[in-house]
């Protein structure tokens, strides 16, 4: 869910998460989610958060769904941005374990264009 700051009005709201038996029945309600998200400067919102164990890129103004990658376990964490020599990186801890997920011990880089 986006809320202009400006206005205090809902901007757009889109379920956020799949549940694999909704999903092969074309049902799309999303689901708990833990961790928050990042945003660029050119309005790419970053999130993962959810038991499906996706990362998610949305555009920030409208929610539509840009990017998104299977990562090993579930990342119940805020991603990190950083820059190094001119060029940007976006960082997440995936541990699963909550919310009866596989658990597991990584970190991914993803570099942006």
């Amino acid at each position: 869910m986006q809320i202009s700051l400006t206005t205090g009005k809902i901007a757009w709201k889109i379920p956020l998460g799949e549940t694999p038996e909704l999903k092969m029945k074309g049902i799309d309600t999303g689901t708990e989610n833990y961790g928050g998200s990042i945003v660029t400067k050119g309005g790419v919102l970053f999130i993962a958060a959810t038991p499906d164990g996706k990362l998610r890129a949305l555009n920030k103004k409208s929610g539509k769904l840009l990017w998104e990658y299977q990562l090993p376990v579930p990342a119940f964490a805020t991603p990190a941005m950083f820059e190094l020599d001119g060029q940007q990186y976006l960082v997440i801890a995936c541990g699963g374990g909550k919310l009866k997920t596989k658990s597991g011990d990584y970190y991914l880089a993803f570099r942006l264009p």
